[in-house]
């Protein structure tokens, strides 16, 4: 009997290790119903309190996928022939199910491998000190309602000692704070597995600052949010607001294309930039509803006409044109080549636009009927045809093919950059220098658009902090610098969440009346490799995904109109056992 644990201990370990040297990660069956996954421990969030971002081995049961033919699908498919089955299943709608949890028993047996597979007291199973923690999905039929079993090695020096096993427990949700767990019961519950000599508490909490809203009882979700989190010591009471000595972290992720955003127009305006650029690169466009009411030949002679004339700019501007942004970022200065992308960009429907608005700006340079100026730094093609027109140097230039579509991007790119600019360097947020890498145009124009996503991200998050937080100069100078060097190195990803380090007292009247989103204590004892910890957690959803909880409230994620929010109640209980 003895033999046989041993030898599934080591058949255990060997598929583990395996699984750990792969650099991808990768899933792996074992036995019949067991299923092993690698992965970063942040992605689920019991086991993010422990591990953080670290790689670990998540073990649950193995689910086939489940096949949904619909009734017509049926009928063929019973009807099929053996050489048509394969073409026909490929019709079949095949689904996963979400992650399902093992018995209490079979994770326990799956614990003991590791930690016997561990322990280099038994000479039969090769002994590796740097194995990944382990975390298993439970299905909360033991008394205790356990959720997760996990387990992890402890090293002294480049010795294995011991292995921690951790339990996760979880109620349901309640408005009742009478039923929570208190701190004194917390930490009785770690005197339980452990006899230490003192203790060490902290708390945490995390608010939301902006993002999804209740309204009327419905839940407004948002793409963007702004989350902080709070960590503290000397915890006086569960659910006590964290104390302004607190260290304060904003989670900021946003979203390009809300609504509530001053940058919403902005974004339109690099929504049909892109359009453009996806034109240039497939040779197919999809063109947006024009939002003037006159064709754009038309805007163009009228313009033509307007630079011809005594008009200045400014009043051609007030005159012809409704503010392209807010005042936060609108600009006074633009140029003719800047005032002809605003309109084409609002009127232009085809390719047959674009030539013939060109055409008619071309001519009128050509014949000297207009002598428009432009910023020095321009670099559109259009530009540097208005310089040589100073000089009556204008060269035949064909406007066939994709030439009048590139020549309208770079008028964009030009403008939009000109406007990003604008906002920086007037609010001192950074520099020139700084901005090299998002305004070179010495890199292919798709890779310039990209560059340009990347900065109007940044100025989306910039602008949300600034208008709905009101952080102060410092903090927002910070901030820049932060995304301006991420994005240096980072693919444009707006799920990305940054960080930054604030003053509670800067965002006081924000939280100190609200609900936590997760309130959190943590009571340890030890140190090093060798310190244990009890946790509790109260959340207003569950931080477990494959149970379904009882709850005395009628909404698991919303409030309501209720003044009392509701909790899931999640604790964490760390056991240490020692090799001898």
């Amino acid at each position: 009997m003895g033999s046989k644990v041993i030898s599934d201990a080591k058949g255990f370990l060997n598929l583990l290790r395996c699984l750990q040297d792969e650099e991808s990660n990768n899933t792996y069956k074992h036995e019949e119903d067991i299923q092993i996954t690698k992965m970063d421990g942040d992605r689920i969030a019991v086991v993010n309190m422990y591990c953080g971002n670290q790689p670990v081995f998540i073990c649950e049961k193995a689910v086939p996928k489940v096949i949904e033919p619909d009734d017509h699908q049926i009928d063929e498919y019973s009807n099929c022939v053996d050489d048509e089955t394969e073409d026909e299943s490929a019709n079949v709608l095949q689904t996963e199910l979400g992650p399902q949890p093992l018995t209490i028993m079979k994770a326990r047996q799956i614990l003991s491998w590791y930690t016997l597979s561990q322990n280099p007291n038994v000479s039969a199973v090769d002994n590796n000190p740097d194995l990944l923690p382990l975390w298993v999905r439970c299905d909360m039929s033991d008394p205790a309602r356990t959720t997760w079993f996990g387990a992890e090695t402890v090293c002294m020096g480049n010795k294995l000692s011991g292995v921690k096993l951790y339990s996760v427990t979880c109620k349901g949700s309640t408005v009742d704070k009478r039923s929570l767990l208190t701190l004194d019961g917390l930490k009785q519950e770690h005197k339980k597995r452990h006899h230490p000599s003192s203790m060490v508490i902290k708390g945490n909490a995390r608010f939301n600052l902006f993002g999804s809203t209740v309204v009327e009882n419905t839940m407004i979700e948002s793409q963007s949010s702004v989350t902080v989190d709070f960590k503290w010591s000397h915890v006086e009471s569960v659910l006590e607001t964290p104390p302004l000595s607190s260290t304060a972290t904003l989670n900021i992720k946003v979203a390009s294309g809300d609504m509530r955003s001053p940058m919403f127009e902005m974004y339109r305006e690099l929504e049909f930039l892109q359009i453009l650029a996806d034109g240039l690169r497939t040779g197919e466009t999809e063109w947006m509803e024009p939002l003037e009411s006159m064709s754009a030949v038309n805007l163009t002679k009228k313009i033509i006409f307007l630079f011809n004339s005594s008009f200045r700019a400014s009043e051609l501007k007030s005159e012809t044109d409704t503010p392209i942004f807010n005042t936060l970022l609108e600009r006074g200065d633009l140029d003719f080549v800047e005032q002809l992308w605003v309109r084409m960009r609002k009127s232009v429907t085809s390719y047959q636009d674009i030539g013939d608005c060109l055409r008619l700006v071309i001519e009128a340079l050509r014949y000297g009927d207009i002598k428009p100026w432009i910023h020095r730094d321009s670099s559109s093609s259009l530009s540097k045809l208005i310089l040589k027109s100073y000089h009556q140097q204008i060269d035949h230039m064909s406007l066939t093919g994709v030439i009048p579509l590139r020549m309208l991007l770079e008028m964009g790119l030009d403008k939009i950059r000109k406007d990003y600019i604008n906002y920086l360097i007037g609010e001192e947020l950074t520099t020139l220098n700084h901005l090299c890498y998002y305004l070179s145009t010495e890199v292919d124009l798709q890779e310039q658009v990209i560059r340009l996503r990347k900065l109007h991200h940044l100025l989306e998050i910039i602008v949300t902090c600034s208008t709905f937080l009101a952080l102060p100069y410092d903090r927002m100078f910070l901030l820049t610098q932060l995304c301006l060097q991420h994005y240096k190195t980072h693919p444009h990803d707006e799920e990305h969440e940054f960080k930054l380090q604030i003053k509670p007292t800067l965002i006081s009247h924000f939280y100190q009346k609200e609900h936590p989103l997760s309130w959190g204590v943590e009571v340890s004892s030890g140190h090093g490799p060798r310190e244990v910890r009890t946790s509790l957690q109260l959340s207003d959803r569950p931080l477990v995904d494959h149970v379904i909880f009882e709850t005395d409230y009628c909404n698991e994620t919303v409030n309501g109109d209720s003044e009392e929010p509701a909790f899931f109640s999640t604790m964490v209980s760390c056991s240490l056992v020692n090799f001898p």
